[in-house]
């Protein structure tokens, strides 16, 4: 299922490509969906300890924000990100590809809600099935706590026009 909708947000949508979205919000997007990916790595690395994968991916979108990297070489990182996914449980299959969409904000920063619906899956799968809602809105709430502040009615706009394609991830 896609996170992106086939219309794009303008507000998501850098400025150089015809958007209205400054480099410095799409820097505070990136740092954002790193900071939700990271959250819930853990899952990811105590299914695989010896993986760095995803938490290079993080590391090359952060590198990225600070301009350190390319956005070429960021959006080729997503890729190795979601291939550590491939066979794993549910919980260390969400975080490797939370991590995946962080790094793809450099390329498209619509990604970001990627990261973040993500990570909530990753936390409802790490819990016993009647534990999951309590565990979503857990992590909902830790991620809505730290979305920056400029971009808060943005981000939350967005929670709710993307929620259907996002597997109901922002309901609460």
């Amino acid at each position: 299922m896609p996170i992106l909708p086939k219309e794009r947000d303008p507000r998501l949508i850098t400025i150089r490509r015809g958007g209205s979205l400054t480099d410095e919000d799409h820097h505070l997007l990136a740092e954002w969906a790193a900071l939700c990916a990271e959250h819930v790595l853990p899952y990811f690395e105590k299914a695989c300890p010896g993986d760095a994968r995803p938490r290079d991916a993080i590391a090359v979108g952060r590198a990225w924000i600070r301009g350190e990297v390319s956005m070429r070489d960021a959006h080729k990182t997503a890729f190795v990100a979601n291939a550590a996914a491939r066979g794993l449980p549910d919980p260390a299959k969400f975080a490797a590809l939370a991590a995946g969409q962080a790094v793809a904000v450099a390329h498209v920063a619509a990604h970001y809600l990627g990261a973040a619906a993500y990570a909530i899956r990753a936390a409802a799968a790490s819990v016993a099935e009647g534990d999951a809602e309590g565990a979503r809105l857990k992590e909902l709430g830790w991620q809505r706590k730290r979305i920056p502040a400029p971009l808060r009615e943005l981000v939350l706009e967005d929670q709710r026009a993307r929620n259907d394609i996002c597997w109901g991830a922002f309901t609460g």
